[in-house]
């Protein structure tokens, strides 16, 4: 299940020049690529074309594949990619058991799902966390359970913007570890965009400065 991007360009509707210029990228199974350049360069444009989520002005031609299909022209709940944000966007009304439970496919039964929360807890180092209010987590706690609901969702691939710019040096590494033990296990590809120069430590495939 791989994710190739073939020759892409971007454009705004009304900008004289790309955003982005005949842009190729394949990211294997199991592997994180990062994207790394300064902020405000549209990196994360990037990622809402390949998400479907783009807006009607952003011109986009060339091709996105996963696993070989294209996808361009999916919506975006059809095309079955993950998306990790810098915040953890956690649903402050529910418990971190119903958080991860919200991922899940609605075709589980009741204790299909409570022993695929159950799991993840357990994975994330979590295991009794479940009825806890996500306000009184870590801000790694948070990470790790925002990751977890979003593997909960069995995406094909996975998209990161800036996941790591919250946390602190050592959780930074801490949970990039975690990262991509959970993106080898599932084996899908995942993409990390960054504006920090130390997240190129989390690739386990290409890494690519951002022409800015």
């Amino acid at each position: 299940m791989s994710l190739a991007l073939h020759s892409l360009t971007l454009a705004w509707q009304d900008s004289p020049q790309p955003l982005l210029t005949d842009f190729s990228l394949c990211i294997a199974p199991g592997e994180i690529a990062v994207i790394q350049g300064p902020s405000g360069c549209g990196k994360s444009t990037l990622l809402s074309a390949i998400a479907g989520t783009a807006p009607p002005e952003l011109l986009i031609s060339g091709a996105i594949s996963l696993d070989g299909q294209a996808i361009e022209a999916t919506p975006p709940e059809a095309r079955g990619i993950g998306i990790l944000f810098q915040d953890a966007l956690l649903f402050p009304h529910l418990t971190v058991a119903q958080n991860l439970a919200f991922g899940l496919p609605s075709h589980l039964t009741r204790a299909e799902r409570q022993q695929a929360v159950a799991r993840a807890l357990e994975d994330a180092g979590l295991a009794d966390y479940g009825p806890r209010d996500p306000a009184h987590l870590s801000g790694g706690q948070k990470a790790r359970i925002a990751m977890m609901r979003a593997m909960l969702s069995a995406p094909k691939a996975l998209l990161m913007d800036e996941s790591f710019a919250s946390l602190d040096p050592h959780l930074r590494t801490q949970f990039g570890q975690f990262v991509a033990n959970r993106i080898a296990t599932q084996n899908i590809p995942a993409l990390l965009i960054s504006h920090h120069v130390d997240d190129k430590a989390f690739a386990t495939g290409q890494v690519i400065d951002w022409p800015c």
